[in-house]
């Protein structure tokens, strides 16, 4: 079973986050920070991961630590899901297009973090949310669940038009990704012997 449940807490949040790799986009996602959960939500929909998330943090300071941390948890529940990665495809692509925007996200679940962040947005705020912290949000994502992810805004002229593609295209490309390859049912997809 591709399950997984992490629990964080440090001084500046507390977070439990449950996901499952083979669900169907079911989630329950309550950060404090309401776009953010917009955001979580079109993550579990559109990769088919079904997440649960409960997160309190430091909100009268800001947003930062309950995003990043999130990015963390998230991260290291999917590492802990995917096991030794036998039989997955490894690598996704997605481009997403979203009225104005259009976002192409490429990752490979190599075990191996780098993010290349090439989004950039024409407001510091979409309402309250610091537009920064999507990039800090994947940056988290990709260094804890070992994601080697490129994300690239083609086009875009709304805030929240170009996070919410970042996130689905993300989530699509994750979603091919961390499926089984009947092609490859329990072997490594590498020619190192470990991933």
């Amino acid at each position: 079973m591709r399950r997984a449940t992490i629990s964080r807490k440090t001084a500046e949040t507390e977070i439990e986050v449950t996901l499952d790799l083979d669900g169907t986009g079911q989630y329950d996602n309550r950060s404090g920070v309401g776009f953010f959960d917009h955001m979580l939500d079109q993550l579990a929909r559109h990769s088919l991961i079904d997440l649960t998330l409960r997160a309190t943090g430091d909100l009268h300071i800001d947003d930062h630590h309950t995003v990043e941390d999130t990015g963390i948890a998230i991260g290291q529940a999917l590492t802990r899901a995917l096991g030794d990665k036998r039989g997955i495809r490894r690598y996704g692509s997605f481009h997403l297009a979203m009225d104005d925007t259009l976002v192409r996200a490429a990752l490979d679940l190599s075990g191996r973090p780098f993010l290349v962040w090439g989004v950039d947005f024409p407001t510091e705020k979409i309402g309250t949310f610091d537009t920064e912290l999507v990039r800090e949000f994947f940056q988290a994502l990709s260094t804890h669940g070992g994601i080697t992810l490129h994300v690239d805004r083609l086009h875009g002229l709304n805030s929240h038009h170009i996070a919410e593609a970042a996130f689905k295209a993300v989530a699509r490309a994750l979603r091919e990704a961390v499926e089984p390859d009947p092609r490859m049912a329990g072997i490594l997809p590498s020619t190192k012997g470990a991933l």
